[in-house]
């Protein structure tokens, strides 16, 4: 069996350590944010009316987990995010592949997919709650209409790249344009595409919040945008939160899912 030496034992215990002290180093100054939100609070240094504190984003949670009026709108929104990535996902693999197989589809439809990504989508969504009308579908369609073409673009050009000799060897040996997709380009590519679903899912919230700013009336947008059309600014920064640990465990998910996938390769 193989033994580990004394350095390699040193650098591994520094390495533990030095991942340890990140880790702590992390917590403490979200805790030591916290315990300053709160004190100026109470302090009277910040208006609690307008910036709330933990405390009483903790309070209103609790309060709205109990009548369990909390649970819908995070539901709704969680779904419409994930079913929205989902179509994301597909379309975007399905669409670049499609401009990777026809280079003349590509030229064409190239500028009109910079147009479409570079176009802010908040100026989209009223005209698709006119299109569409104020439901879920529309809502679903704006959490695609931020990430989809960004997806594409990344997509397509990183099977451009994908190794010109490999491909090169198998149409000398009589392998077809199928035969390169399957063999040499999306194997390759499934780094990057794990690494743009990481990316897309927190942009697929983002569109469905702003989908829900205009045209909903259930989720974390709706609550939003009705606590601070009411003054309940305790709600606005409790949704605030509730969508950042959201993001946050999407992420660590695919995170979890793309280390797997590599290492499985």
């Amino acid at each position: 069996m193989y033994e580990i030496s004394p350095a390699q034992k040193q650098y591994l215990k520094k390495h533990r350590r030095d991942k340890q002290f990140v880790s702590a180093m992390r917590v403490l100054i979200f805790a030591a944010f916290l315990f300053l939100w709160e004190i100026s609070a109470r302090a009277g240094w910040i208006d609690s009316f307008i910036f709330s504190s933990p405390c009483q984003i903790g309070k209103t949670f609790l309060e709205m987990c109990m009548d369990q009026s909390l649970f819908s709108h995070i539901g709704i929104t969680l779904i419409e995010t994930l079913v929205s990535f989902l179509f994301t996902v597909v379309l975007g693999v399905g669409a670049a592949v499609l401009l990777w197989i026809s280079s003349r589809l590509s030229r064409i439809l190239e500028p009109y997919l910079v147009v479409l990504n570079s176009l802010p989508k908040s100026a989209l969504a009223p005209l698709l709650i006119v299109w569409l009308g104020a439901n879920v579908r529309t809502i679903i369609v704006a959490g695609m209409s931020v990430a989809i073409f960004g997806s594409i673009i990344n997509l397509y050009t990183g099977f451009m790249e994908a190794d010109p000799e490999k491909r090169k060897l198998i149409t000398t040996l009589g392998g077809t344009k199928k035969d390169e997709l399957l063999k040499i380009v999306l194997p390759s590519s499934v780094p990057l595409i794990l690494s743009t679903m990481k990316v897309n899912i927190g942009l697929c919230l983002v569109g469905v919040i702003i989908g829900e700013f205009i045209g909903a009336r259930r989720g974390l947008g709706y609550l939003i945008i009705y606590g601070s059309q009411t003054f309940k600014l305790t709600w606005v920064l409790m949704s605030i939160v509730i969508l950042c640990i959201i993001a946050m465990a999407l992420y660590g998910i695919l995170s979890l899912l793309e280390k797997y996938c590599l290492k499985h390769i």
